[in-house]
């Protein structure tokens, strides 16, 4: 038998599960809403090939600093060297773990690194590559890079002006064999001054990894074999002065043009000082200046960059030469200086 005072208690009881019922309700939506849109402090990562390159450390400051301009904070970590990828994946899950709202990342390996990507984008976390493009773009929402074929090409197009009349006899100081970067800007270069691959003015390649005492190594050795060289490509500026070094120390350099492409300050003087003929520049802090405000947007809005047909947003090239040839858009080592990356 169900009594008055049985009933009223049964009512509370009922109303009182209720109430907890709504309670652990609205928690969970809270919950669940943590990773999408918030109008609290953003966190962002950052996770660059090394952290002493001048080229990344110069993306990592303009992250910070615009990243501090829309009241988010930049958690900035790195592999220990260009291709360490195991170093990549340990960042992408620390970062992961601290809860932020968007990666951006330079990958090391374009391919290897795709799983933990996906794994940051299964936690609604906005995937940003700078610089480098992954493998099939996977793994990634968006991508600023600059467009490195068409910075070969302006490379290659120098080149061929500064030589004129003279029938080409080109050294290739590569990067090193299956880097996209570096076949981009090898072939843009070849495309440039209207070579083939296997062209006879081609006098010999050599892998540089981007250094600059490999650079002067692999330009010694291509002299041994053709002391006619005239024109180098060089896949950038380390790499560039290497070259000259080695062409200096063997008597030639007034006879040389030498090409580069990076647009660093270090490079821009070497344009300078006639080291090298030309460079084309590359803007990694404006790389890394999108990448932020884009991954501000995400935070707030939940929105996502709008990525062109080509896979990538070009964040442009600049020829920079003091003799500028050949109708091409050049600015000289004035505004080099003035827009170089690394120490001035």
């Amino acid at each position: 038998m169900i009594t008055r005072t049985t009933r009223r208690a049964l009512a509370l009881a009922v109303a009182a599960g209720t109430a907890l019922a709504m309670g652990t309700a609205c928690t969970a939506t809270k919950q669940a809403g943590a990773s999408g849109p918030t109008d609290g402090p953003v966190k962002l990562g950052l996770v660059t090939k090394t952290d002493s390159n001048p080229y990344f450390v110069s993306m990592r400051s303009a992250a910070e600093q615009e990243a501090s301009a829309k009241g988010a904070t930049v958690i900035a970590k790195a592999g220990k060297e260009d291709g360490d990828n195991d170093s990549q994946v340990k960042a992408v899950e620390d970062l992961i773990a601290a809860g932020v709202r968007a990666i951006m990342i330079t990958p090391s390996d374009t391919k290897a690194i795709v799983p933990v990507l996906k794994k940051a984008q299964q936690k609604n976390i906005l995937v940003i590559a700078l610089d480098t493009q992954t493998d099939g773009n996977q793994g990634v929402d968006a991508t600023f890079a600059t467009d490195n074929t068409q910075a070969g090409v302006l490379q290659g197009q120098y080149v061929k002006a500064a030589l004129g009349q003279k029938q080409p006899r080109v050294a290739l100081l590569d990067l090193q064999p299956g880097v996209t970067v570096g076949d981009q800007r090898h072939n843009g270069f070849l495309k440039g001054i209207g070579l083939a691959d296997s062209a006879r003015e081609i006098s010999g390649r050599g892998d540089t990894n981007g250094d600059q005492g490999k650079g002067q190594t692999a330009m010694e050795n291509l002299l041994q074999r053709d002391s006619g060289i005239n024109a180098v490509y060089t896949i950038n500026e380390p790499a560039a002065i290497g070259a000259f070094t080695a062409i200096k120390n063997a008597g030639k350099a007034d006879g040389v043009v030498i090409g580069s492409i990076d647009g660093g300050c270090t490079g821009v003087q070497a344009v300078k000082e006639g080291q090298i003929a030309a460079t084309v520049m590359q803007f990694p802090g404006k790389m890394a200046r999108l990448g932020v405000a884009a991954s501000v947007e995400f935070a707030k809005s939940g929105a996502k960059p709008q990525v062109p047909t080509t896979g990538y947003i070009d964040t442009g090239v600049q020829l920079v030469t003091d003799k500028p040839l050949g109708g091409l858009d050049a600015k000289d080592t004035a505004w080099g200086a003035q827009n170089c990356w690394g120490k001035k």
